[in-house]
């Protein structure tokens, strides 16, 4: 009896720990960055893919985002100016941003793919096997089931045995929060005049088009744009979806929509005018940005172009002007409905309509 009532008065002043509560883990933003071909982070020659990374990486631990960017294939040495010329290295990009994907995601995180050009096929592409394939959990990211999800992808992504390998190692439900693009060319390269005739049609796999998985999607396209070379890749939207993409129409060639300005930096106003849209566009689907964001970004419509006759572009003869109007998703932007206006570009029911000549 003396030995409990000694233990007694010695746990007496003795308080128990609170039981430890799990850490909740903030949900993340992952943001995907596929740049064109020939574009980097050079500073003071940054694409608007560029332009969002740097703005991106300015938040603070606060905003819990995590940012995977890719330069654009680049001109150095013959493998590289082959790969450029061919466009090959789209599936290895992919994989790449797609292994980023699967280790960072958890259930209740947001994604939000952007890309210009090529990149912008690259990330459609992205989006196009994750709405297929689903995304591995990251316990089950290996090369050799990367390996095996992108087979299916490749062979038949609606067969058993994709099914079967989606639900033991793929998240159940992933959803695209936000996808943002460019000018969107297919992935061949640069067709030169004559040696692309020669280039056979890579990635007819590549599913490019509006999966399920994506909730909000945003296009900006180039209507001075007339090389054939640079032909877009516009969605066809359904009308059951018509509310969640807009493929908008800005004054501008190519290089001047996502920014790829080749040094003329008296054109960043006119380039940003897409930039400045397609962020706040972001935005509204949870894209945290810093605060007044937009004041860094001037913009001016009567800023000069790049147009599409300077360096090499002058070897391309083959040229058309854009048809404008065909899918119920595109739009003028405000900034350009007087420039569109004067060459005959109009957007109303009845079929499309383009600027003749």
């Amino acid at each position: 009896m003396l030995r409990n009532n000694r233990l007694w008065t010695r746990l007496k002043g003795f308080r128990s720990a609170p039981p430890r509560l799990p850490v909740v883990r903030p949900a993340y933003s992952h943001v995907v960055l596929l740049d064109g071909t020939m574009s980097s982070l050079l500073r003071g020659q940054e694409t608007n893919i560029g332009l969002t990374y740097r703005l991106l990486s300015e938040l603070g631990p606060s905003e819990p985002v995590t940012l995977y960017y890719e330069p654009g294939i680049q001109w150095r040495g013959y493998r590289r100016a082959v790969e450029v010329l061919a466009g090959v290295g789209i599936d290895r990009q992919i994989k790449r941003a797609y292994l980023f994907l699967a280790r960072n995601y958890q259930p209740g995180d947001r994604i939000f793919l952007m890309g210009f050009s090529r990149g912008a096929y690259a990330v459609r592409s992205l989006a196009g096997l994750i709405d297929k394939m689903g995304l591995l959990r990251a316990a089950q990211v290996e090369e050799e089931t990367l390996a095996r999800v992108y087979e299916h992808y490749r062979s038949d992504p609606d067969g058993p045995r994709a099914a079967a390998l989606k639900a033991a190692l793929c998240h159940p439900k992933v959803e695209i929060a936000f996808m943002g693009v460019y000018d969107t060319v297919r992935a061949l390269g640069l067709r030169w005049p004559v040696v692309w005739r020669f280039m056979g049609k890579p990635h007819p796999y590549h599913s490019d088009g509006l999966g399920a998985s994506t909730k909000e999607a945003r296009h900006a396209l180039a209507m001075d744009e007339t090389r054939d070379v640079y032909a877009p890749v516009l969605w066809s939207v359904d009308a059951a979806r018509a509310g969640q993409v807009q493929q908008v129409w800005f004054r501008g060639a190519h290089g001047d929509i996502g920014g790829q300005l080749g040094g003329l930096r008296a054109a960043r106003p006119l380039s940003n005018i897409p930039l400045v849209w397609m962020l706040g566009e972001a935005a509204v689907s949870g894209l945290p940005l810093p605060q007044h964001w937009r004041t860094r970004y001037l913009t001016d419509v009567t800023a000069p172009s790049v147009g599409t006759m300077s360096g090499w572009s002058k070897a391309f003869w083959s040229r058309h002007r854009r048809v404008i109007g065909r899918d119920p998703s595109e739009r003028i932007h405000p900034s350009a409905e007087a420039a569109a206006a004067e060459r005959g570009v109009v957007l109303r029911g009845g079929g499309p309509r383009h600027a003749p000549g």
